[in-house]
């Protein structure tokens, strides 16, 4: 892969979602980067979006409170200023005796729908929302599915942690939660379908069930969009079909173990990894922090390391704390639980260390914003 180390990309943002509120970053030449925050502090951000399509730059975070619980705050002048419906933008209808935890995964919808998001949550629901995120509905289809009474808390929660709406056809919707596995809709989401097949779950007596797999992370490109890669709790995988068949893409990693699963915003079949020893052992392998990076759809791995501590290097990456923008040559960005960022503005040839000392990171988005 050529890199074009240090290119102009314009202002790109990061919005930095931790345990203890959210850091915003911005940098014109993605070197030097100035932050604010944090915003919501003492408020757990699981989830953060930064959405460009409209004419200007909208930030939206999902954050939770321990006394006032969870909701979604929406910024359109990068976090100067936040806004906050006064009564709960997500809230589970009375009939489902359920109750916000926490949003997990905010997505937007297609380019062409400019004011539809997905809010992905815990419990394991689905919401979408038609003005840009300051209010949702209920997706009721995904939570009177006949599987749902069978799904069951991972170890971070039950809940829906991945949204991939389709890029060109409005009614197909992707998700994955843990542990349940894969879903697919078709028609906009009155209907869902478990797609898991190929898809291990290495902890349950049947080891290739229809649902129950614990999926940590799915990830895709808009031009490819049947393509899929799932990043499952031991295993990596790959779906050309839209999820109705997964084959692993394991070999050349040093463990099949992890969160991240992130593609390039350019190129299909160019996607990040970031590999844990094992479920029983979180740190990475060999005690060294290295991305790893396909070019070829997974059939091969390479690991990208300059820049990066190669030594007793012990913190874990979590699923939603890998993110690129979107400049011509992309910056890639990840955070860790101890609480540093760090960041490459070349599609991962090169990194360095742009914070320290945060809050464990729980999330991390990017985008250019100018």
């Amino acid at each position: 892969m050529t890199a074009q180390h240090g290119s102009a990309a314009g202002t790109v943002a990061l919005a930095i979602g931790t345990g203890k509120g959210l850091f915003l970053a911005t940098s014109g030449d993605r070197s030097h980067w100035e932050f604010t925050g944090p915003h919501f502090p003492m408020h757990a951000v699981y989830a953060a979006m930064i959405d460009t399509r409209g004419a200007r730059p909208r930030i939206l975070a999902g954050s939770a409170s321990q006394h006032w619980g969870p909701g979604v705050s929406v910024s359109d002048d990068l976090g100067a200023t936040w806004q906050e419906p006064a009564d709960a933008p997500i809230a589970f209808p009375d009939d489902t005796e359920a109750s916000l935890e926490q949003v997990w995964q905010l997505a937007p919808g297609p380019t062409d729908q400019p004011d539809v998001v997905y809010a992905g949550v815990q419990p394991s629901a689905l919401f979408r929302s038609e003005d840009g995120g300051r209010s949702f509905e209920f997706v009721r289809g995904l939570w009177d599915h006949p599987h749902r009474p069978e799904w069951t808390p991972g170890f971070g929660g039950k809940a829906v942690h991945t949204v991939l709406p389709h890029p060109h056809e409005a009614d197909r919707v992707v998700v994955a939660m843990s542990t349940g596995g894969v879903y697919t809709t078709t028609d906009g989401g009155a209907s869902w379908q478990a797609n898991n097949h190929g898809i291990r779950a290495k902890f349950l007596p049947n080891e290739y069930p229809e649902f129950g797999q614990c999926v940590h992370k799915v990830a895709r490109h808009p031009d490819r969009p049947d393509q899929l890669f799932a990043q499952n709790h031991h295993g990596v995988y790959r779906s050309d079909d839209g999820g109705a068949a997964w084959t692993s893409i394991a070999d050349g990693l040093p463990s099949d173990f992890g969160f991240t699963m992130v593609s390039h915003p350019h190129r299909p079949g160019v996607v990040y990894n970031f590999p844990i020893q094992a479920d029983e052992y979180r740190i990475p392998p060999e005690a060294a922090c290295r991305v790893y990076r396909s070019e070829d759809a997974g059939g091969s791995w390479t690991a990208l390391t300059e820049g990066l501590p190669q030594q007793r290097f012990y913190p874990t990456v979590l699923r939603d704390a890998m993110g690129v923008d979107d400049a011509p040559v992309p910056g890639v960005y990840f955070g860790t639980r101890s609480g540093e960022v760090f960041a490459s503005p070349d599609e991962g040839e090169h990194w360095q260390q742009i914070a320290a000392h945060l809050p464990d990171v729980l999330c991390v988005r990017a985008a250019v914003v100018g």
